[in-house]
């Protein structure tokens, strides 16, 4: 039989492994690794075959997670549209200091969620969020560690491809 400090015990190891997926990558990069050090002039290269830059990926990010941030918390959430809401088209920032705003923002947004998980119960983890169509914190939460660390890959990729990762 389960007690509730059982499922307590349950819901926070589970809420860790779901923070430490986010931040730290595991079985890939994180996200502030990958980012580090990216010099301004390559931000906006695109790299051949390819259809986006260093820019694009890390903003797709922060828009991305931002909006399943705000599905999450917010009861009166509006739908974007898809896929013109979630891609820049700037190939490049305006802005030298525009990547660290990014950067900063994806993560204090990533940190919101996280606080979401943190104050979730075990039941509210798993239960369907009230204006969605089954969606979950658990749920998004996994969306968020896979999304993030696919677009984190194509970061990667571009960087090798620009010559600048070690």
């Amino acid at each position: 039989m389960k007690t509730s400090a059982t499922i307590e015990k349950h819901t926070k190891t589970i809420v860790k492994e779901l923070e430490e997926a986010m931040t730290r990558g595991n079985a890939h990069s994180s996200f502030e690794y990958a980012v580090k050090d990216i010099p301004h002039e390559l931000l906006d290269k695109v790299p051949a075959g390819l259809p986006y830059s260093i820019w694009q990926l890390v903003e797709h990010i922060r828009i991305t997670q931002w909006d399943i941030l705000d599905f999450c918390r917010n009861p009166r959430y509006k739908k974007m549209s898809w896929p013109d809401d979630y891609w820049p088209g700037e190939k490049g920032p305006a802005q030298k200091t525009d990547l660290k705003k990014t950067v900063d923002q994806i993560i204090a947004d990533r940190n919101a969620f996280i606080e979401l998980l943190r104050n979730a119960d075990g039941e509210e983890l798993y239960k369907p969020l009230p204006h969605g169509d089954g969606q979950s914190l658990f749920r998004e939460a996994l969306l968020i560690i896979d999304h993030n660390s696919y677009h984190i890959g194509e970061v990667i990729v571009i960087r090798r491809l620009l010559h600048n990762w070690k």
